[in-house]
Order: C-alpha cells, then structure tokens, then sequence
C-alpha cells in the first residue's frame, strides 16, 4: 500500500482543480506560495516524515568541503556516517514494503551477495536561487502542449514543481537542473555474468539550452540541450563520436542526432537514435530512452502519477565514484560492489508509464521512482511484453555540490533475464571528473560541420 501524505494529496487535488478545463499544468498564484512556505522551492515535502526517519529540508548542501577544487573527484561530506542496518535476503520481508518491485527482485536473483547498506537519510538536494526563482515563476505559468509532448511557459527551472499528472512529472525529470554547460571524460561497460568487462572511454560535453541563465522559452526553438561525444578508447573505437539535438517537442521536430566514423571520416545521421533503439556500447543491456533513466518523447506511454511513497533508493553515493576504488574493485558479478553502496530512506513520486495499445516499444510497462528533492529518477522498473519483470535502473545520487545539484554518480542497468548489468559514467580512475566551469561554447560548437572538422584532427 502506498503510504498516504495528507500534504501531497491536497495539493494534488488542488492542482487538478485549478487545472480543470485547460491543459494540466500551470496552478494559482495562491497555490504556487506553498513553494515558499510547505513546500521546498522545487516542490517537495519541506516536512520529515511522522516517523522521523526522513528528516526536514533545511536548504541541502549548498557549499563544497574545505580542500575541494572544481573538476576533481568530490570530498565525501558524510564520510564519517556508519550504516544504521544493512538489508540482505535474510531480513528482506522487515524492509520489502520500503522496496520497489526492481529492487526486491535484485535480491531475489543474487541472494549471497546483493545488499543495500543503509545511512542516515541526509537531503543534501539543493539548487542555484535562481533555478528556484524561475521555478516558482513556472508553477503558474508553464502548459502542457497537446497529449504531452512537450510544454510552453516555463524555462530554466523545474516546470511542474506542482504536478497534477504523470506526464507532468516526468517533464520535471527530463528538465531538472544539471548546469549549463558540462564536460566529463567517463567510462561506461556492459559486466557479464562472470564479472569480466571492457571499458569504453570517451569525453562527453553537454550545452543545456534549457539552463542558460539569461535565456528565455522562446530562445530555446525546440532545443533542450546539444550532447556531444568523442570515444578515446578503445583503440578500434577511438575517434568515433556523436552528436545529439535534443528536441522538446519530438513529435513536432523528432530528435536530431549524427554520427561521426573515424574510419572513414564521415559524418551520417542517425535517424533512429529514439524509443527502443539498443545503445551499441551497452551490448544490448541498454535502449535509447534508457540514457538518464528515462529521456524522449512520452508520446508511446500513458503516463499515471500513483502518488508518493517511502523508499530506499541511492543517495549520497560518493563512494562509487571516489578515485580511491578502483574499477575491478566496484565491478563485481551481478552489481556494485555493496560495500561501495549507500542507501537512504527518501520520498519519492511513483510515476507509472503503460505503453499505449496502437504503440510499439520493447517494456510494457516502466515505473519511475522519482527523488522528492531533486525530480531525479533514483530508481526505474522496467517489464516486458508478457508483464513480467525484466531490467531495473538505478541512479547513485549525489549532490554535485560544485553547482550545487543532484545528479547521478553511475547509472546502472540491470538485465534480470541475462543476469547481466551495464554501468554509465564511470570517472574513478580519471584524473578529473565532471567539470562545470568551462567556458560556454556557442551553438556552432555543435553543429554537423564541427563533428566533422574536430573529428578530423
């Protein structure tokens, strides 16, 4: 049963009052005021949890620790935190109404060694004043465009910190905060069942559109963000790159994406970079719509906001990316290396997606378990055609304190058929990590013409 909060539900039931006869989004200036009152300025509950187990937002972190320097791996600000219990399969019923259905079944398919070690819960969650000034203006004026593919009226900030529906708060996970401008040189590897693994290396950088601080919606001419990738190694690879225009509505202007062969030295688009299509570099254990536990058009699922519940989801994972683990270390058979892990008890919304009768896709069904204080997707059930589970996603959240925000540290995919596993972003054994204070490139940075000249040299 989803626990009820009384909190949640009013404001619900407000929204959808004020959004009666229009598209479900913008609420009343009066409702909007909670933003600054019940509600964090993102639109969580400011309020622990009765059983006080989830304490109040007091701001998050908002500073970086003494001896941090911007573009190295992050000082963990708990380090000094024990584990307040760790569930295993022996104790898995004490906890499983705390679980998602992805989770338990981790359990279920690794009995010796699956475990989530569990901290103190620390809503470290926090966000520039102006990503939440521009938030609280959204609040009542952002919309919903037709079937929800997309939104007007909102820019540079959370759209919905007031959901009314489902599709609603998934546009919050697609468009949370993550900079302006990023830059990071990562891994990612599929692991096999037996443990082994093979690294792809490339540098990512990424322009959020969405972000720039003196922009505007209408600057934005149906762009999110740009998303440029060169690979490093392996030496067959090393060369290759891609590039990708994130479209906001992919029904009006399908996302546009290129691909860079450094053998032949030519660039091509890649019309099918969308929905279900395999990411090569995952060995199958990963789609497009994947990346970032959910990305894309929602056009091919009804999307349903069952309300919120209690979870144990990552949080606060500085461990699994600090340079003193080592790769052969964190990787192990199955998943993460537990003993790198931390799990904390958090608020979450639970979005369900069921794929329409007259659409295609290869889950039937996914369900997203978004983090209150950050609109993150921490954790994602994912089912196949038959209704059954076959893969859950997760995002080892952490509070990118350099900005400040919340962002993944790895996401992993798990096949639960295959009883395999595939990692993202894996920076541990890299001199620098995500880097946020680069000059801001100008859109010509990501053009076509420019793959092709950088790809050259």
């Amino acid at each position: 049963m989803f626990k009820q909060h009384t909190l949640m539900n009013a404001a619900l039931a407000l929204a959808l009052s004020a959004c009666a006869g229009q598209a479900l989004a913008a609420v009343s200036a009066q409702q909007a005021q909670q933003l600054k009152t019940t509600l964090t300025p993102l639109g969580a509950e400011r309020a622990g949890n009765a059983a006080g187990t989830i304490p109040a937002w007091d701001g998050g972190i908002t500073q970086a620790p003494k001896g941090y320097e911007p573009g190295k791996h992050h000082i963990d600000p708990f380090a000094a935190d024990k584990p307040l219990f760790t569930i295993t399969k022996a104790n898995l019923e004490q906890y499983r109404g705390q679980l998602t259905v992805g989770q338990i079944a981790l359990f279920n398919s690794y009995p010796d060694s699956f475990q989530m070690p569990v901290y103190p819960s620390r809503r470290s969650g926090a966000a520039p004043q102006w990503v939440y000034d521009n938030t609280f203006k959204n609040a009542t004026s952002a919309t919903l465009l037709e079937g929800g593919n997309g939104f007007a009226g909102a820019y540079g900030g959370v759209p919905f910190p007031i959901p009314a529906d489902g599709v609603s708060a998934l546009w919050n996970h697609v468009t949370r905060y993550r900079g302006t401008y990023v830059v990071r040189r990562a891994s990612e590897v599929p692991v096999q069942r037996n443990g082994s693994f093979s690294l792809v290396t490339s540098q990512q950088e990424a322009l959020f559109n969405y972000y720039r601080k003196d922009g505007a919606f209408t600057d934005l001419k149906n762009v999110l963000f740009y998303y440029l990738a060169f690979v490093k190694s392996p030496a067959r690879l090393a060369g290759g790159a891609a590039l990708v225009h994130e479209t906001l509505d992919q029904i009006k202007e399908p996302r546009q994406a290129w691909i860079y062969d450094a053998g032949q030295r030519r660039v091509r688009r890649a019309p099918n970079l969308a929905y279900d299509t395999p990411i090569a570099a995952s060995d199958g254990l990963r789609t497009a719509d994947d990346t970032d536990m959910y990305n894309g058009a929602p056009d091919r699922y009804d999307w349903k906001l069952v309300g919120k519940k209690e979870i144990y989801i990552p949080y606060n994972n500085y461990k699994v990316s600090s340079p003193d683990v080592k790769y052969a270390d964190l990787l192990k058979p199955g998943h993460l290396n537990p003993q790198y892990t931390r799990y904390e008890l958090h608020r979450v919304w639970v979005v369900e997606g069921t794929l329409k009768p007259t659409a295609r896709h290869i889950y039937s069904k996914r369900v997203l378990f978004l983090d209150e204080d950050s609109w993150g997707a921490a954790v994602v059930d994912q089912y196949d055609g038959r209704g059954e589970l076959w893969r859950v996603s997760m995002a080892y959240l952490k509070n990118f304190y350099d900005l400040p925000t919340t962002w993944s540290a790895l996401d992993v995919f798990h096949d639960l058929q295959a009883r395999r596993y595939y990692v993202q972003n894996l920076d541990n054994e890299e001199t620098q990590t995500v880097d946020f204070a680069q000059p801001v490139p100008p859109d010509s940075y990501f053009m076509p013409s420019a793959l092709r000249l950088r790809g050259t040299r």
